[in-house]
């Protein structure tokens, strides 16, 4: 069966190097630098998300003006771009009429929200007012899991009730679920200990697998070091996750600086790879997470 190129459903871009991204750390990867790195692991082209516009996360900042323009100034490494909106932009109340500014942003080619790493809770009166309005314009959402202060991302407790909330409360959006604090969630042993980081060993299926078989608006992003961990610390169940949901399951890598050749996340591709010629998965569902799912999502409109 044919390698399949991936389509990136999660990438952090600049136009040129700049400021450090975090202490100690590089700038963002340039589109030159992020082609060099796609060539190596099998990726044609990716999602860009801009970054640093939510105060936390990063300390450089890529608008969405400069996003879209990175989108067409490199059409073969970065495909399409998501928009940033936060919950207070606009009159900075929970009623707000967000569609306003993302459909805006959607004529001039955004495809989706995020990744949202605001630091407030999912249910918060200005978040569900985003979601509502996200769920409004077609816009899917990647959603990134934090704690409340010292961190960054949207904020659960274990077992993630407040996402199941907002699951049930909008049920046309397409979320996207991405980093430790979810993908963690994945087995039946999450903690409170290793939620924050990557659980290993064996899988019985936790909170992850059971909300998306009650949710067909739950979806997951596998970028990350907690994406490829997932399903690396256990390849039976690992496989057998990627086929039961192979229509909601999007490739990524989540690259943020050069140096990120050699993090664990770029082996995801060379394992999606190994799983097809091995069997353990469908080619069908190969396809689909690979790239299939990421082009039906990004096309549609």
């Amino acid at each position: 069966m044919k390698i399949l190129p991936k389509i990136d459903i999660h990438v952090h871009s600049t136009p040129e190097e700049r400021f450090l991204i975090n202490i100690g750390d590089y700038s963002y990867a340039t589109p030159e630098q992020l082609r060099k790195i796609y060539d190596k692991t099998g990726v044609e082209k990716g999602v860009l998300l801009p970054s640093g516009n939510y105060g936390a996360g990063s300390y450089d900042m890529v608008s969405m003006r400069e996003a879209r323009d990175m989108v067409k100034n490199y059409p073969d490494t970065l495909g399409w771009w998501f928009c940033s909106v936060h919950p207070r932009a606009g009159k900075n109340t929970p009623d707000v009429d967000l569609s306003h500014f993302i459909n805006q942003l959607k004529a001039h080619g955004a495809r989706g929200i995020g990744e949202l790493t605001f630091n407030m809770y999912f249910d918060d009166p200005y978040v569900l007012n985003l979601f509502k309005h996200a769920e409004k314009c077609d816009m899917p959402v990647i959603i990134h899991i934090g704690n409340m202060g010292g961190d960054y991302g949207l904020v659960d407790e274990l077992g993630l009730p407040r996402l199941e909330k907002v699951l049930k409360m909008f049920p046309k959006l397409r979320i996207l679920g991405h980093s430790q604090k979810f993908w963690a969630e994945i087995g039946s042993d999450c903690t409170e200990e290793n939620r924050n980081g990557y659980p290993t060993g064996k899988v019985t299926p936790g909170r992850v697998v059971e909300l998306m078989r009650k949710y067909p608006n739950l979806c997951g992003d596998l970028s990350a070091g907690s994406g490829y961990n997932a399903i690396s610390r256990d390849p039976e169940f690992g496989a057998a996750f990627l086929e039961e949901f192979q229509d909601r399951l999007y490739y990524g890598t989540d690259i943020c600086s050069p140096t990120n050749i050699n993090n664990p996340m770029l082996k995801l591709s060379a394992l999606l790879d190994e799983f097809m010629q091995n069997g353990k998965i469908s080619y069908r569902a190969y396809e689909k997470i690979s790239r299939g799912n990421a082009l039906d999502l990004l096309e549609k409109h």
